[in-house]
């Protein structure tokens, strides 16, 4: 038996940097009430807490919640009646200077110039950079269209992969490439997930939308837990709604 479901994020549980909907929100509540959840994304906090854990209903267990920002360098729980932060693994200064010089010098091998952007397409996240091809603040309707195949994205992170070896570069999203330490992937944050919990890894189930090989989801798999890919939001709560009727 599961004693533990995690998530992807973006395309999974919500629209690219979307809130919850209220069925999905209500859909985890009910998933809490038989289990644990984790969330694990390139996003960082303000993401998590603008996008899952301010849209949660109040019948929700909060305490057996697991919100992993940046592809689980970071984790958040909830304790006497807040977030706080667990832990939390930085780039220094001189890695993060040559991260950002990398993705302009990629950028331009590969000739990337979208017709049009909106906001910064280069975000620190104190433990990733984090890539968004069209920019932090593109409409959702944009980011659909832009790279449904991650083709386009895959060009970029092969380039990226010559020009930084020793560090992860994975698509994650509708438009971003997310960079992190050398091994750190969802794979790395789960792992650390069931340390912090004592939750062992055969009872955790894991869902995404990129569970495919160069996908940010796909690690999870190759480390040997159960998975399920999933379309969209809407398949991942037929799923859950499974899961909860089954567990009850």
């Amino acid at each position: 038996m599961k004693q533990l479901v995690a998530f992807d994020l973006d395309n999974t549980l919500a629209a690219s940097k979307q809130a919850l909907e209220p069925f999905m929100a209500e859909a985890l509540a009910d998933l809490l009430g038989v289990a644990d959840v984790a969330v694990i994304s390139g996003g960082d906090w303000p993401q998590f807490q603008k996008q899952v854990a301010s849209k949660l209903p109040e019948r929700a267990d909060l305490a057996k919640l697991w919100l992993m920002p940046t592809t689980g360098t970071k984790l958040y729980t909830y304790r006497d009646g807040e977030w706080s932060p667990v832990y939390a693994e930085l780039f220094d200064d001189e890695l993060k200077a040559r991260i950002l010089k990398a993705f302009d010098e990629s950028l331009e091998a590969t000739g990337f110039v979208p017709e049009q952007t909106w906001g910064d397409r280069v975000e620190d996240r104190g433990s990733q950079i984090t890539f968004s091809a069209l920019g932090q603040q593109a409409p959702l309707d944009a980011k659909e269209h832009w790279d449904p195949d991650f083709a386009k994205r895959k060009v970029i992170q092969a380039d990226l992969q010559q020009r930084l070896p020793g560090l992860s570069i994975n698509m994650g999203g509708a438009t971003s490439i997310d960079v992190t330490r050398e091994g750190v992937d969802k794979a790395y944050g789960l792992r650390k997930l069931s340390e912090v919990s004592g939750i062992p890894l055969d009872a955790f189930l894991f869902m995404g939308d990129a569970i495919f090989p160069g996908g940010n989801d796909y690690p999870a798999k190759t480390m040997g837990l159960d998975t399920v890919r999933v379309r969209d939001p809407k398949e991942t709560a037929s799923v859950i709604e499974g899961i909860v009727a089954v567990m009850k």
